[in-house]
């Protein structure tokens, strides 16, 4: 069995990052070091000299390219120079405790042929800086959201992957810190579980030696479900619209809610396929309406379900049809990302390929230190 390697991408790295590298190296001394400078400038040639010394291979990234280009490029260094070796991913700065570091690679140890990715998450107990508190928080909640899969920290950056998922991880859209979530989000379509293992919570100095910014870098995170978040939005708009006319035209609720449903349909689908799902090998119009209609009636039905029953109990039409379109966005998103927008290639091939939320192009998320 081949010993696991410690992958650590780094861009402008401190002191933590030796640090890291030389309780690895006491603690395990079988396992493989790997560090990528993501094009962190002269500047810093002594650090990744002294990463040399404690017996690290260090791939150079000639420009900053972001932590995911960076784990992609020691993904596929390890995979030609130690084959068979799973990999642990850990931050440049310090934020995991080496118990936890093992712990992971022990984990993928059990077992290295699953189809699993092992994520070190943290509980958040006692002081965590307000803004990764909050973003650990959200991102929870959309990414549960979207998948129906509960993930305790979506963001982490201790990461355990056997070798055969190397070529797979390398595969995974976004070069950025976007990278990290969208490897959650490809895994559940790939049929790869997600492994959990609670590890400790570190903020060193309020987590400032984080390149992360919270702005720039939590819209490319966000943007895939923000994008269909607001193409549902003008969906819902057109949809209750018609529904309140068709209502007070027909007296009937069934007709008013196939009506508006078949209105607001159009809009949905022309927005998704273009804005929303708009990946690199779509699935081809003809077979994407008629998902999207077998969809759509599902859909439909369960509306006319939930509304029905909301206004039986008493709640007014407008508030009822609120609730219930609240309660079938989770259900609407998943649908439309896995199936209705997926190409026929995709269903059968894995992830290569795979239609993916636009994200308005390469992008960076430190899903390790937010």
């Amino acid at each position: 069995m081949v010993a696991p390697t410690l992958l650590v991408p780094a861009y402008r790295p401190g002191p933590a990052l030796l640090r890291t590298l030389g309780d690895v190296r006491a603690a395990r001394p079988g396992w493989a070091l790997v560090v990528v400078d993501d094009g962190s400038g002269g500047a810093y040639d002594d650090v990744f000299a002294r990463a040399r010394t404690v017996g690290a291979d260090v791939v150079t990234l000639p420009v900053n390219s972001g932590k995911g280009a960076a784990l992609k490029a020691g993904f596929a260094h390890v995979a030609a120079t130690r084959p068979g070796s799973p990999v642990v991913c850990a931050d440049a700065d310090g934020q995991h405790a080496l118990a936890d570091i093992v712990a992971v690679g022990e984990r993928l140890l059990e077992d290295p042929a699953a189809r699993r990715v092992v994520l070190g998450t943290r509980t958040f107990d006692g002081h965590v800086p307000l803004r990764s508190r909050v973003g650990n928080t959200v991102t929870r909640w959309l990414f549960a959201a979207a998948t129906r899969t509960r993930v305790a920290d979506t963001q982490t950056g201790l990461r355990g992957l056997p070798a055969h998922l190397l070529g797979w991880a390398g595969t995974v859209p976004g070069e950025r810190y976007e990278y990290e979530l969208q490897v959650l989000l490809h895994a559940g379509r790939a049929g790869i579980a997600l492994d959990q293992v609670p590890i400790a919570t570190i903020y060193l100095d309020d987590n400032s030696s984080s390149h992360f910014r919270p702005v720039v870098d939590s819209l490319r995170v966000y943007l895939p479900l923000l994008a269909f978040l607001t193409s549902a939005l003008a969906a819902f708009a057109v949809d209750t619209v018609a529904l309140l006319v068709l209502r007070a035209l027909t007296g009937d609720l069934l007709v008013a809610v196939v009506g508006a449903r078949l209105t607001s349909a159009g809009v949905n689908f022309v927005v998704n396929r273009r804005l929303v799902f708009d990946g690199e090998h779509r699935v081809r119009t003809g077979r994407a309406v008629r998902r999207y209609a077998v969809l759509a009636t599902c859909l439909l039905a369960l509306n006319y379900l939930l509304l029905s029953g909301l206004t039986v109990l008493g709640l007014a039409l407008l508030p009822a049809k609120v609730l219930t379109e609240l309660a079938l966005v989770p259900t609407s998103f998943a649908a439309q990302r896995t199936y209705v927008f997926r190409s026929h290639r995709n269903l059968t091939a894995g992830t290569q390929g795979e239609p993916t939320p636009r994200t308005g192009g390469a992008s960076t998320i430190d899903l390790t230190n937010h």
